[in-house]
């Protein structure tokens, strides 16, 4: 057998009762009197005779079978289209023959959902029955408890053995889990044959086998030296008082081992390893195999709450309400209950259904009276229920001229397995000839219909009967729930369910009419009830719902094109409010003109300062700028830092230490005395009325300086310089950050038309032309303009993508409610999200052990450069630990991997972000020229952006996409956005002086 890699249970999803199944076309549910009424049976009759013969022709008066032609015929004349119709008809009311006289022989076994309905009562009493202390002992439905609270906490870990018997073959499981791997569950499997000897001799004999297969397994897989843990699926009734203790109720499916009955089947086992003598082994938990078909479909579907069983045998498991178990104590919580629902019907509470085939099935049993409503409706006894009918009908000569064959006469002739092929949409007919031909009957074609139509009413009742006992449960599960429509999944395996043609339909379908205010799910469990009996498969199970749970979390981030569309679309809509003059004063995107109204020339020339405020470092710059043949930009600065204390300080106090820097500037370069020309680089939004003026509409990024807002920045330095008393500058320009990156990229390629800055902060600009920017007189050429795009959102807009994470770093932010597409996108905050979304994993238990460390508790520790580090392609995830160290994280290598996992969406969700507006942009400048297609170039900045090992390709990735029309190029701003503020502080001087002349 091979190894299985198993990170998800392989299952199958089938559809549930919320969900109409399709399929071929089936007869109407069973009534009274047969399986169709009235006119549409004999439409289809007619439908299926005029397609030709079911069979090959056994006679002269069948129709010819129907022959693929290379081209269409003529049409017949009206006489033969006339016979042809006549031999339809005749066809189909002989086929209708053969079914109402089956009808009529069986009218036992068709089932009505008034009975139906009635067995579901019937059911759910026995089920209150067996869960109460008093009606226990005489129930034959023995409700067992499992001592399965809920899917284990996740602490197992390691190397365990399952064992799975209850049918005609033996498996055996190795399970692994290894939290050092990627592969969470390793699975390893050998299937051994249980012969017929074993099955009915003694118990001794049984587990002894069982105890020799389990030494040839250890010694294959070279584990005989290792005690391991084992769970032990034991598909029979049998009584727990804890997990690992399984007392055998009664045997069923052909098991007829002696002194076994009322017998610790765990201590059997465990007798029987130790006789051996030559490996250990630890027995931790007997599971039912129904139970373990939920609890493998569980790992997969944390609302499974059914396990369901239909092949070999049935039975049916499902999660109840502690306090309605009376034989164990305890009120909170739920346990599974195993239901043993194969003997329903042993005290007689079905009798009125039963019929003489029934009855004879039981008569020759291994064991009479027990199970006898699997004996109604398992694959064990399906086939031999059908053979019994025909033998009768064959003996009252009403089929195959009366002959009965020594064949058709021997039990277990006729299978399950031939009950499906008969069953089969189009082969069926022709399967049950050569079936009926191995048993020397000589078939006819009405017999083959017969046959055919006596297992369909077989089949049906059998999934009439177990959506009918399935009903109960559920409806018990919504009564317990106290909700008037129940939503759950069903895990279900078994032969009979998997491999007939048409019983997962019938069932469902039927289902779905008894109990039509449930929505059930069917899940499949493909990897069998013996991997839910691993204890380590708890472990996967807690993996599974965990990551279920981090996908439901972070899926928040993950926004797909339409989502990006959507936001273009917004931030095109809040950028023409904040152009239009009657809009202006309440949009959120400003789109504030900054006077700079065309890009370097090249005729620039001169010395100039710049000073560049906008985080937590503060620069000052002297900027030599040459014209000429070979045009240079000579620069020199030198960075200042701003303590916390000055930012949300006084404004008084702001400037003063802006000066204080500029004089050791001045100062360090030598040049103190001439008044120089400053460009004032001030990346917070401001109002301009002119380039040299500008009034601060409102903090960012951490600045909280009092006396600010409100008034013009360029005057507020002026007073500080002349407070100071040192020197005097002449301030040329206002110029926010964004623009001044622009102005840098456009001196070097003049394509560059946009400003991008993606750093501590983020923002925008580009040229638009003057006749949209109704805040200023004039029509004529263009003007930059300072979108302010941080403010995106704050009136709303953006809501139904915040998730509760941005909404926690906005509420304790400085400025809450301000700046909230900056808050998702720029550097400042992404740490911070990421943080508060940590420690929330943390909290349910994903991370870290579950303990929340002070580092994490501490705003700010998680700083953005620590994404780039955790996100870089090269880096191990044992340096991603190092770095989690560093934090005081003492991570495990699966903590890393979710760390680098939250990091990578969130800062994913940023660059998307970023690239949607900018794709806005773009377009927007595409489309104020009336072109099919633009050239663009994007002047960018910014740590973010810079240091990322993935923002910039994300974000040009998302401008691709959603703006296909545009070409857009992005040119990294080397020298900042100070280099800016001198040339457009040259381009100012250039124009004042050519003013003035």
């Amino acid at each position: 057998m091979g190894a299985e890699e198993v990170g998800r249970p392989a299952a199958v999803t089938l559809p549930g009762t919320g969900a109409r199944s399709r399929g071929a076309r089936e007869p109407p549910p069973p009534g009274p009197w047969g399986w169709s009424r009235g006119r549409r049976r004999r439409r289809r009759s007619r439908r299926a005779a005029a397609r030709g013969p079911l069979l090959a022709p056994a006679a002269q008066h069948r129709r010819r079978p129907r022959a693929r032609r290379p081209a269409p015929a003529p049409a017949p004349a009206p006489a033969s289209m006339i016979a042809a119709q006549l031999l339809a008809y005749y066809f189909t009311e002989l086929k209708d023959d053969q079914v109402k006289k089956i009808d009529k022989y069986l009218y036992a076994m068709r089932l009505s959902d008034e009975t139906l309905i009635d067995i579901m009562t019937r059911f759910k009493k026995e089920m209150k029955n067996g869960l109460s202390r008093d009606f226990n002992p005489t129930a034959t439905v023995k409700m067992l408890p499992t001592f399965v609270r809920s899917i284990p906490d996740g602490s197992e870990k390691g190397d365990f053995i399952a064992l799975d018997l209850g049918g005609s073959s033996f498996r055996i499981l190795r399970v692994q889990v290894n939290h050092e791997q990627n592969q969470n569950v390793h699975m390893e499997s050998e299937i051994y044959d249980t012969p017929e000897n074993i099955v009915h001799g003694s118990g001794s004999q049984l587990f002894d086998h069982v105890a020799e297969c389990l030494g040839d397994f250890m010694e294959k897989k070279k584990i005989k030296d290792k005690k391991l843990p084992v769970g032990f699926t034991f598909s029979f009734p049998c009584r727990q008082s804890k997990i690992d203790e399984g007392i055998l109720i009664t045997w069923t499916k052909k098991f007829k081992a002696s002194g076994v009955e009322g017998m610790d089947v765990v201590k059997l086992l465990n007798k029987a390893i130790k006789k051996r003598g030559d490996y250990d082994a630890n027995i931790v938990a007997v599971v039912n195999d129904t139970v373990g078909t939920m609890m493998t479909c569980g790992y997969d579907d944390q609302q499974c709450e059914v396990g369901l069983i239909i092949g070999t045998g049935t039975n049916a498991c499902y999660m109840e309400e502690l306090r309605h178990i009376d034989l164990v104590e305890g009120d909170e919580g739920r346990m599974c209950i195993n239901t043993e629902w194969g003997a329903f019907g042993d005290d007689g509470s079905l009798e009125d259904i039963r019929t003489e085939f029934d009855r004879e099935i039981d008569r020759g049993s291994l064991n009479p009276g027990k199970q006898l409503f699997e004996k109604m409706v398992s694959g064990m006894y399906l086939g031999e229920l059908v053979r019994l009918i025909l033998v009768k009908m064959a003996k009252e000569s009403l089929l195959f001229e009366g002959r009965i064959t020594p064949e058709l006469l021997t039990r277990g002739k006729l299978k399950t397995s031939d009950v499906s092929a008969i069953e089969k949409n189009k082969e069926g007919l022709h399967n049950a000839k050569e079936i009926l031909t191995r048993l020397g009957v000589e078939p006819s074609d009405d017999d083959c219909i017969s046959v055919q139509h006596v297992c369909t009413i077989v089949s049906f009742r059998s999934a009439n009967l177990v959506a009918a006992t399935l009903g109960a449960i559920l409806n018990r599960l919504r009564d317990n729930k106290g909700t008037p429509r129940l939503r759950t999944t069903v895990g279900v395996d078994g032969s009979l369910y998997k491999t007939h043609p048409q019983y997962a339909r019938r069932f469902h379908k039927t289902l779905r009419r008894l109990v039509p205010d449930s929505d059930v799910r069917f899940l499949l469990s493909e990897s069998g009830s013996g991997k839910g009996a691993a204890m380590v498969t708890a472990v996967a199970y807690r993996l599974a719902e965990q990551h279920r749970q981090i996908e439901e979390t972070l899926a928040h981030f993950r926004l797909t094109k339409d989502m990006l569309l959507e936001v273009k679309k917004r931030m095109r809509t809040e950028m023409d409010m904040g152009l239009r003059k009657q809009t202006h004063e309440k949009a959120v995107v400003k789109m504030l003109p900054s006077f700079v109204r065309s890009t370097p020339d090249g005729t620039e020339h001169g010395d100039f300062l710049a000073l560049d405020l906008g985080g937590t470092n503060f620069r000052v710059l002297l900027v030599k700028i040459r014209s000429g043949k070979k045009r240079t930009v000579e620069m020199h600065n030198k960075i200042y830092a701003i303590p916390i204390e000055i930012m949300q300080g006084t404004g008084e106090e702001l400037f003063d230490h802006i000066v204080s820097c500029i004089s050791d500037f001045l100062d360090y370069m030598g040049i103190k005395g001439p008044k120089m020309p400053l460009g004032f680089t001030f990346s917070f939004p401001c109002k301009q009325t002119s380039l040299d003026a500008g009034i601060l509409i409102t903090w960012t990024k951490g600045f909280k300086a009092t006396d600010c807002v409100g008034n013009d920045v360029a005057t507020l330095l002026r007073e500080a310089i002349k407070r100071r008393e040192e020197f005097d500058l002449d301030v040329v320009a206002v110029v926010n950050d964004t623009v001044g990156t622009m102005m840098t990229c456009a001196y070097e390629e003049p394509t560059c038309e946009v400003g991008l800055i993606v750093g501590t902060g983020s923002n925008a600009c580009y040229m638009e032309e003057m006749k949209n920017v109704e805040m200023l007189e004039g029509n004529d050429g263009r003007m930059c303009i300072n979108m302010e795009w941080g403010a995106f959102g704050d009136n709303g807009c953006l809501d139904d993508i915040r998730t509760i994470y941005d909404r926690l770093v906005d509420e304790y932010s400085l400025n809450a409610g301000k700046q909230r597409f900056e808050k998702m996108i720029s550097g400042m905050y992404l740490g911070e999200i990421v943080r508060n979304i940590l420690i929330d994993f943390t909290k349910k238990g994903f991370l870290f052990r579950g303990q929340i460390s002070e580092t994490l508790k501490t705003r700010g520790i998680f700083q953005t450069k620590y994404l780039s580090q955790i996100e870089s392609d090269r880096l191990a995830l044992l340096q991603v630990r190092a770095i989690l160290q560093q934090l005081g994280l003492n991570s495990t290598c699966d903590d890393s991997i979710l760390v680098k996992t939250v990091c990578g969406v969130v800062s994913k969700r940023a660059a998307q972000l970023c690239g949607a507006g900018m794709a806005a942009v773009v377009d927007k400048i595409r489309e104020n020229r009336g072109l099919d297609h633009l050239n663009v170039t994007v002047g960018v900045d910014g740590t973010l952006y810079k240091l990322h090992p993935h923002f910039s390709r994300i974000m040009y990735q998302t401008v691709k996409e959603l703006s296909p029309k545009c070409n857009v190029s992005f040119l990294l701003s080397e020298d900042g956005s100070g280099k800016g503020a001198a040339l457009i502080t040259a381009v100012g001087v250039r124009l004042r002086e050519e003013t003035s002349s």
